[in-house]
């Protein structure tokens, strides 16, 4: 089995054989809490066969299905099926990090934490994102643990993003390229903009709101010399006649202007946008409510999902911001 960093899966090569359960080791895991008992008594219950488990065959340590392991010895079990994974041990943790985040009794977000610090550790060329997907955190707390570890981690001069590629730390100079094509070729959209100038989309959209609010592309820690001044925003756009005030940060009212464009609801698509977004902007006392029915050992899942989602709302958003009025 290998790890592929682009699409974050794993790919089966060989078939699962046999190992004596002697033979392993669970030293090593993510999971700094040991085994959870329920867990373990409802798989040495279960009539089913146990799903192979991954190991990593230069040094025997079970990468996924440490629960297994220990039913399969509840059981009296003297060997179970395991796929080997041959990569080196750094990457045997992010494999391990992967699968028990995907499937089967999720890690605790102290142990995803914890299994982000070492990861920055042993890949510091990754970027925060492709951490954060890994973990099932997000950016901004691997970024935090990235200050903290500091050394090689913090000094690399370029990371690897989720898309394969990598990104320079410092983008001054993409920044001004950035800068340049958005000031010339408004009508290009995020992506577009980050090929060009070979930073991120992220960054890009840094870039184009700094502009917009009156600021240089570069932020004052990305230049030499005297910071700055911040510049005031330009002046809000004037309000036409009959045109009823609304707060920017306003999602409900801005769903509301949607329903009531004829144009937009009659069609198919912006039917079933209106449904999605309908569905995405509950006041913040429904969030709280919604939190509160989510059961304590499905909280990691539910987040995991959240962030997902947020991504490809991000990469929605993207693709839609520069389309062109008719």
């Amino acid at each position: 089995m290998t790890l592929d960093l682009r699409s974050l899966t794993i790919h089966e090569e060989s078939e699962a054989v046999p190992v004596p359960l002697d033979s392993l080791t669970t030293a090593g895991s993510p999971r700094i809490g040991g085994e959870d008992p329920e867990h373990l008594r409802l798989l040495v219950a279960t009539e089913n066969r146990l799903p192979p488990i991954v190991v990593h065959r230069p040094t025997m340590r079970v990468i996924d299905g440490r629960h297994r392991v220990a039913a399969a010895r509840e059981r009296g079990q003297e060997t179970i099926e395991a796929r080997f994974f041959d990569g080196s041990e750094d990457d045997a943790f992010v494999l391990a990090v992967t699968l028990n985040i995907g499937h089967g009794l999720p890690l605790t977000l102290r142990e995803r934490t914890a299994a982000a610090a070492r990861i920055v550790g042993t890949h510091p060329h990754w970027s925060d994102r492709v951490i954060a997907s890994i973990a099932g955190i997000s950016a901004r707390t691997v970024a935090g643990l990235r200050a903290k570890v500091g050394g090689a981690a913090a000094r690399g001069q370029v990371r690897l993003g989720r898309d394969g590629r990598a990104w320079p730390v410092d983008g001054t100079e993409g920044r001004r390229v950035a800068a340049e094509f958005i000031e010339r070729q408004p009508e290009l959209s995020l992506r577009q903009i980050a090929q060009l100038a070979g930073i991120s989309p992220e960054t890009a959209r840094d870039v184009r709101n700094r502009l917009s609010r009156g600021l240089s592309p570069i932020p004052d820690r990305g230049r030499r010399g005297r910071p700055e001044p911040e510049q005031p925003a330009p002046p809000a756009r004037q309000k036409r006649a009959g045109e009823a005030a609304e707060p920017p940060d306003s999602r409900s009212l801005l769903v509301q202007r949607l329903q009531s464009d004829p144009q937009f609801r009659n069609s198919p698509g912006g039917r079933a946008l209106l449904r999605l977004l309908l569905s995405h902007t509950p006041e913040a006392n429904n969030w709280e409510r919604l939190a509160e029915g989510i059961p304590a050992h499905r909280s990691s899942t539910v987040a995991r999902l959240a962030l997902e989602c947020s991504r490809i709302w991000e990469e929605f958003a993207d693709r839609i911001e520069h389309t062109k009025v008719g």
